[in-house]
């Protein structure tokens, strides 16, 4: 079973846990994720449907990335041929990818960022608006291609929106490094990048602003 060959490469000194692997249309893209039973050492993996008819050495890559995300408490960075095989397939995804899923006003802010940052030549990706958090602002997900911005943005001018696009886009751009079995998202050239933001440190300041007047306006609503 391929889930047994994935563990037993990582962690050839350990008793396996019994697997389950299922695929569900509940998952966008290229995504899954990984469960583990502790009380009868069980896991299941759960996996997109796209994974279906990926070959077996990129999926093997998958299985042992989430695996090591169960066992973290293993101090070795752990990292395998497949899990490289994985991090390039998953680095291809978003190239190759076809958007389906776009939000007018977030493909207006996309274009604005594009055609100033980008010189336009940006391919789109999925746009989504996300539940209303003031903690995470935006992600880039790889394995869907899909850029989800934080629905408090909604009310906010449209210049605080493109910036948080802007920082999205850079994902896209620069995806991930992965060193020593870690993956890093915010390398020195995506922060090097950032800063390239018309009035950087002022757009920024005005953004936490705006966030600290959302967070006081939402108290004030509750305050008996």
């Amino acid at each position: 079973m391929l889930a047994e060959e994935a563990f037993n490469e990582l962690y050839p000194e350990n008793d396996a846990p019994t697997f389950e692997l299922k695929y569900s249309g509940k998952f966008k893209g290229y995504n899954a994720n990984i469960t583990h039973h502790k009380l009868n050492n069980h896991i299941v993996f759960k996996l997109s449907r796209n994974w279906k008819d990926v070959s077996d050495e990129i999926k093997k890559g998958l299985l042992q990335s989430l695996l090591v995300k169960v066992y973290k408490s293993d101090k070795r960075n752990k990292t395998t041929h497949a899990i490289d095989f994985y991090n390039n397939f998953l680095r291809a995804v978003p190239k190759y990818s076809i958007a389906d899923e776009i939000d007018p006003e977030l493909e207006d802010s996309f274009s604005r960022v594009n055609d100033q940052y980008f010189n336009g030549l940006m391919n789109k990706p999925n746009l989504v608006w996300g539940a209303k958090s003031n903690r995470q602002l935006g992600c880039f997900d790889y394995g869907s291609n899909t850029i989800k911005i934080s629905s408090v943005l909604n009310e906010a001018d449209s210049w605080l929106l493109d910036y948080v696009m802007y920082h999205e886009m850079l994902h896209k751009k620069h995806l991930f490094v992965q060193k020593n079995g870690r993956s890093f998202h915010h390398t020195t050239d995506f922060k090097n990048d950032e800063k390239k933001y018309n009035n950087f440190h002022i757009v920024d300041k005005a953004l936490k602003d705006f966030l600290k007047k959302k967070i006081k306006k939402r108290f004030l609503l509750f305050d008996f």
